[in-house]
């Protein structure tokens, strides 16, 4: 964490193009909740463009990854933009843009194409099971991108197997996929229906009504309660503040 601030004090001083480069300091501090909340008092006296919170999306408990997400905003200002590093599944997208985050990068749309898995609302498509063997609609009918437009699941499943290009297929969909969820959630964000937005996505990602806890508990956080659901591993946590904007 010390490291991370003395960094980007050598950043600032080296920093020769501001005119085609950003400097976004990371919020470090593990899973410690009071070194985030130092390092975010460092890193905001200093004159930067944005900030980058770092440091998760590493294998630790989602309980403790989104109260670490909430506490790395909480100390971070609203008027520069927040960046998750590392984060890419499509429910953490969901809960961490409600937590105040608004950029994110991740391996997992392009190394789980690799797997023959295609990204949808509802979860993924796994091209490989025999069952698209004769599936001739598109990965996602309602997907504009150019292995959707151009390719059935069925050739996709012929050639998840034992063909590269399967991969590249799978990707342009999956990256697709990922910057069309992106975009809803700003359009609804933009359109103060995000609350809204953010019940729909859940009832078609776990159609039985059986949410996750660290989700329920992260978004009750913020206000947006998913309600008659039962929660899987936690109860609901307090109700403390309203979606960060």
């Amino acid at each position: 964490m010390y490291r991370t601030i003395r960094w980007l004090d050598r950043c600032i001083e080296a920093h020769g193009r501001p005119h085609d480069q950003n400097i976004f300091p990371i919020v470090q501090g593990g899973l410690d909740a009071e070194l985030r909340k130092k390092c975010a008092a460092e890193l905001t006296k200093r004159d930067v463009a944005g900030f980058a919170i770092g440091g998760l999306s590493g294998g630790e408990e989602k309980a403790m990854f989104w109260r670490m997400v909430d506490v790395s905003t909480d100390c971070l200002p609203d008027d520069k933009p927040r960046y998750l590093m590392g984060v890419g599944f499509a429910e953490d997208l969901v809960v961490c843009s409600a937590l105040g985050c608004d950029m994110y990068d991740c391996v997992f749309p392009t190394r789980t194409a690799r797997f023959g898995n295609a990204l949808v609302r509802s979860g993924s498509l796994n091209l490989r099971n025999k069952m698209f063997a004769k599936d001739y609609r598109p990965i996602d009918d309602k997907c504009g991108c150019s292995t959707c437009r151009q390719y059935t699941r069925a050739y996709l499943h012929t050639i998840a197997t034992n063909e590269a290009v399967a991969c590249s297929l799978i990707s342009v969909h999956n990256v697709a996929f990922q910057l069309d969820l992106m975009r809803s959630i700003q359009k609804s964000i933009k359109e103060d229906k995000f609350p809204e937005f953010i019940h729909e996505f859940f009832r078609i990602l776990h159609p039985d009504g059986t949410y996750p806890g660290w989700a329920v508990e992260a978004l009750n956080k913020v206000n947006v309660h998913l309600n008659n659901c039962d929660i899987q591993n936690g109860s609901k946590g307090a109700i403390s503040k309203e979606i960060k904007s």
